[in-house]
């Protein structure tokens, strides 16, 4: 803290969904003074799929979370796949950097559960609470707090941006989405059905721009997971990368697919709760820089959603995990060159951990693009077990990065070779 400058909190967090509220527990465990504000009030509903794989129930796991079934938490196995007119059932993978097991958890209280944690840590939160632009230093340009909607202003030498998808906190700075990165879109939709306690993951990866098995081919998926209170959360996620994007009524795709489905599954308008809903997927760094002028992005701010599968929850909570590490180094040091080195250390660190990760995610999407290669890969993968345990883990980035299997060395060695970009 400058002799000059006072602040209201050591970190200010823009936002209090899962990157958010992970970086404020793990910043007030280190002792540090953190602010979170919150446009909305919890509970409060997100578009999501609820599933959570393994890498985002060991970050729950690290905030001390109780994930039984007794909290409202279901478990599941693994991934069921369908397509291709296979059905196959893979195992999350036995690995020593990971939980064997994922969750499901609606986004209704998720959210609140990861920010009472961080409250029980010692962190504040304000909720409804907008806010509105950056605060800057007019002589260095540096972000010095932040301004909400009902006036009120909030001072702090480092603030986390964890704003969602849209960022408009990242917009106020000028650090705009790039158009050479992949994006999606999801739209889910619950109902009540006799599947509410299935405990795999369910994948369709044959979304048909029309009649199943007429049309184009859509490069993305459908899922079905159940939520265990009765209900079952069913959507679809769609890339960018083919040229219905952005041309299709995603509403009427998803009704679609529905009326495919058996209907004993109970996926019938009569039994919806609630309205279809759909948000954007920023994927692959779609926003940078991650760090500048005091200011950090975590999560979908930064475009941190896996292009790979659509999962944004656990780089959210990663990179909040991340950026609260970094920033706790940081604010040891001095205010000065040394504590800039420190945070300049937030994205290497990032490019260390996803950026070769992402390049092949890229490489991915843009191949899936093309109706005649996810065909192919529906077609001729899904039949080969093995093949599919293998995509199991670079689909959702699950390897040990030390020693396990040739699958897990494989994985690893793409991502290291893959240059950051």
């Amino acid at each position: 803290m400058s002799a000059t400058q006072t602040y209201d909190a050591d970190v200010i967090v823009v936002g209090a969904g899962p990157g958010g509220s992970t970086a404020a527990y793990h910043l007030a465990q280190a002792g540090i003074d953190v602010l979170a504000l919150e446009k909305a009030r919890f509970p409060r509903e997100k578009v999501c799929g609820d599933g959570l794989t393994p890498r985002a129930v060991k970050q729950l796991v690290a905030m001390g979370i109780d994930t039984s079934q007794e909290q409202g938490w279901i478990r599941n196995h693994g991934l069921r796949i369908l397509g291709g007119g296979m059905r196959i059932e893979i195992p999350w993978p036995d690995l020593q950097s990971f939980p064997s097991y994922g969750l499901v958890r609606p986004r209704q209280d998720f959210d609140e559960v990861l920010a009472r944690a961080a409250q029980k840590a010692g962190a504040k939160l304000h909720e409804e609470t907008t806010v509105t632009a950056p605060i800057r230093d007019e002589r260095t340009n540096r972000v010095l707090g932040v301004t909400t909607k009902d006036g009120a202003t909030y001072r702090a030498p480092v603030v986390l941006v964890a704003d969602g998808n849209s960022s408009r906190f990242s917009l106020g700075l000028g650090w705009r989405k790039r158009d050479d990165r992949p994006m999606g879109v999801a739209y889910r939709k619950y109902f009540r059905s006799p599947r509410h306690d299935d405990d795999w993951l369910e994948s369709w990866l044959e979304l048909w721009d029309g009649e199943p098995g007429a049309g184009r081919l859509l490069p993305g998926y459908g899922w079905i997971f159940g939520v265990g209170d009765g209900t079952s959360n069913v959507g679809l996620g769609i890339l960018n990368t083919s040229d219905a994007f952005g041309k299709t009524d995603y509403r009427a795709l998803l009704d679609r697919w529905l009326a495919h489905l058996p209907e004993e599954w109970g996926f019938v308008p009569d039994n919806a709760v609630g309205e279809t809903r759909g948000a954007a997927l920023p994927m692959g760094f779609n926003r940078k820089p991650h760090y500048a002028d005091g200011a950090l992005l975590v999560g979908d701010a930064g475009g941190m959603v896996n292009p790979m599968n659509g999962e944004g929850i656990a780089y959210a909570m990663e990179s909040g995990r991340l950026a609260a590490e970094v920033v706790a180094q940081a604010l040891a040091e001095p205010e000065g060159l040394r504590r800039e080195r420190v945070l300049h250390g937030y994205p290497r660190a990032l490019d260390a951990e996803y950026g070769g990760y992402y390049t092949v995610g890229r490489l991915f999407v843009r191949a899936i693009g093309h109706p005649s290669v996810m065909k192919l890969c529906t077609r001729h993968g899904l039949p080969h077990p093995t093949l599919m345990k293998f995509c199991l883990k670079l689909l959702a980035n699950l390897a040990d990065p030390r020693g396990g299997d040739a699958f897990d060395r494989i994985v690893t060695a793409l991502n290291r070779i893959a240059p950051a970009a």
